[in-house]
């Protein structure tokens, strides 16, 4: 097809991907998703892989932000997109058998300047390797006796698989960086010695690894636990006696997560009655990040071990409860026993063991400034016997390895003070990304910032001389664009899961889909990166004839002809269309801009958020007025016009 110039809005063009916006590392979701429908399965995993250095990981815990921002939501239900992305990172990430280096063959400028990385979490690895490809020697220290952060301390490993967390991190490390564990900052070594031993630059990128506490009476009391000492203790396999009967306290993704970690604590112990209570190895692995995840899988033993009782206790009523709806629903249908709208009072107990809580009905968690405040209605105590209690009421930072000399401030939140738009702290060449940064986040948005240090990180070093990637657009113009047979009638696939009485161990929860489910799912997807576009000029005898087949055969009614006298054009929006008529003329046709408001005539309106791209529109319009076009964006292709001059349309 013949090449011809125009100029392209690419924020608009980018609004169109929800999925794509939404993600904080900016994956094509959409696209890996199409291409698993055309069972492309090597270059779907391509674009999961290329922004994510953890998509291996993000396939089984992500907390899936774009799944909510995706526009088949708004019909029936969003693509099972985390699934779909666990399904060809088993075809092709590196705990495959047939995996695929993406960055194979990529040109790589080898540097001096050596730099230091301080946790090996999705934040701190995730800078590692961007850092690597861009040429830098970086050495990461990790304070555990393994590497992952609390991906390995905080998930169960029914929910991440160790040989998953191990093989991407292995791969990371392939791409050059050192790791060095049992390496505590404040311990084995300081911020100074860093810089002594040259080390250009330092990002801080360790997670929260110490519970907060609720200094209730009977806090002292043996079997009350803390949540975050709990897991950590379960995932490096140390002993730790847990009852039969156990509470949680919390209302958060954490909350649960300990909740279903006690459960199959529980199991294990009663299966091994003639040991002693001490945790399996088995239940080793895990990280903090999505500690929404790690709680999604416990309490399935309470359906065959009657005695056995998980209780979850939360301020909030069940519809305010922060943990998603799909985790509670997992942890129901496991058998845990949630207490909403109940506040802790105190911990009763005997001869120092804890054999109760005692708890009063919670009547208002927020007040009307939405501020936390719980309020409490007297008369209303009664007590949960039990003989564990884990608290699982957030996390907090370990600071104690700061040092006046060097010069990092702290903010309220126990966080790492930093200039949010370069990540780096009051003390200049030492950074800070994920939850010591920024407190609790997701394990993407960790992946993002670890990345977007990487780059401030390179442009602190190369200083004037760094510059930004350059941006290129490919639009192609689809020549009688269809999309899946009956991809507008399927409905969401429920990701595979392993029956109730095989949940445990380390047993893996989610099955994931088989080849002809993941395409079946995969062909919902509206594939965004394609719009219609309206380009009919006289030249070319594509001139709109206003005959509004278009409208008629819209299954959505997302388009409209409207009478050009019902719009108003500001005085602001004409002088733009001047400035750009000669660019335009597809658009106004015979029209000035200055005579938009006194011509006679008609406007095609097309609501963006309805359309779901099935192409109709352009098979019946008579004169190829209208296209269906797809546009991806590079950051080199030689090729391609840069986006900032013109764009080649291809």
């Amino acid at each position: 097809m013949a090449s011809r110039t125009k100029l392209v809005d690419l924020e608009w063009l980018e609004s169109n991907f929800p999925c794509m916006q939404a993600c904080p590392v900016h994956t094509q979701a959409g696209r890996y998703v199409a291409l698993i429908a055309q069972e492309r399965y090597e270059e779907a995993y391509r674009y999961a892989r290329a922004p994510n250095p953890f998509a291996s990981i993000c396939g089984r815990v992500c907390g899936h932000p774009c799944e909510p921002a995706c526009r088949r939501g708004q019909f029936d239900m969003p693509i099972s997109i985390r699934a779909l992305k666990r399904f060809v990172t088993e075809r092709h990430g590196p705990e495959s058998r047939n995996p695929i280096d993406v960055f194979s063959g990529s040109p790589r400028t080898v540097r001096p300047e050596k730099i230091a990385v301080i946790g090996s979490g999705p934040a701190g690895m995730s800078a590692a390797h961007d850092l690597a490809l861009l040429g830098y020697p970086v050495t990461v220290f990790e304070a555990a006796p393994v590497p992952g952060g609390m991906m390995h301390l905080g998930i169960p490993e029914y929910r991440l698989p160790r040989d998953v967390l191990q093989s991407q991190i292995r791969e990371i490390l392939d791409l050059g960086p050192e790791l060095r564990l049992n390496m505590r900052l404040g311990r084995d070594f300081s911020l100074e010695d860093l810089r002594r031993q040259g080390y250009k630059a330092v990002l801080l990128a360790f997670g929260l690894h110490k519970s907060r506490d609720l200094n209730l009476a009977g806090h002292e009391l043996d079997g009350v636990v803390k949540g975050i000492d709990f897991l950590l203790n379960v995932n490096l396999g140390y002993r730790f006696s847990i009852g039969k009967q156990v509470v949680v306290i919390g209302g958060g993704n954490v909350a649960i997560d300990v909740a279903r970690s006690a459960m199959r604590e529980q199991q294990k112990l009663t299966a091994d009655t003639e040991s002693s209570a001490g945790l399996p190895d088995q239940l080793t692995s895990s990280e903090m990040d999505v500690a929404m995840k790690e709680f999604m899988d416990v309490s399935r033993q309470a359906l065959r071990m009657g005695a056995r009782e998980v209780h979850l206790v939360c301020l909030e009523s069940r519809q305010e409860m922060p943990a998603s709806e799909e985790e509670i629903e997992e942890g129901l249908v496991e058998g845990i026993r949630i207490h909403p709208s109940l506040g802790p009072k105190q911990f009763v107990g005997q001869n120092g063991k804890v054999t109760g809580l005692e708890v009063i009905k919670c009547t208002s968690v927020f007040d009307a400034q939405r501020r936390f405040s719980p309020t409490f209605a007297p008369g209303t105590e009664t007590i949960i016997p039990c003989d564990t209690i884990i608290l699982a009421i957030g996390q907090a930072s370990d600071l104690s390895f700061l040092k006046p000399a060097d010069g990092l401030e702290t903010t309220r939140q126990g966080t790492l003070k930093i200039d949010p738009a370069t990540l780096m702290t009051t003390a200049s060449g030492i950074f800070a990304a994920g939850d010591i940064a920024f407190g609790p986040r997701l394990i993407i948005n960790a992946v993002a910032d670890g990345k977007k240090a990487a780059e401030e990180i390179d442009k602190f070093i190369r200083g004037p001389e760094w510059k930004p990637k350059p941006q290129y657009v490919q639009i192609t113009v689809l020549d009688h664009h269809k999309m899946a047979e009956r991809y507008d009638e399927y409905s969401r696939l429920a990701v595979p899961v392993i029956p109730l009485e095989r949940r445990t161990g380390i047993a893996e929860v989610e099955i994931g889909f088989t080849e002809e489910q993941a395409r079946r799912e995969a062909s919902r997807c509206l594939q965004c990166w394609i719009n219609t576009i309206f380009e009919g000029t006289e030249v070319n005898g594509t001139e709109c004839i206003l005959c509004g087949g278009c409208v008629d055969v819209c299954p959505e009614n997302c388009l409209q002809l409207v009478p050009l006298s019902q719009f108003e054009f500001s005085d602001e929006s004409i002088q733009l269309l001047s400035t750009t008529s000669d660019s335009r003329t597809h658009e106004l046709l015979h029209l000035s801009p200055e005579e938009l408001s006194t011509a006679k005539g008609s406007v095609m309106v097309k609501d963006e958020t309805i359309c779901i791209r099935c192409g109709l529109c352009a098979e019946r319009c008579p004169v190829h007025t209208i296209t269906m076009e797809a546009f991806e964006v590079f950051d080199r292709d030689p090729n391609l016009v840069q986006i900032e001059e013109m764009v080649l349309h291809s």
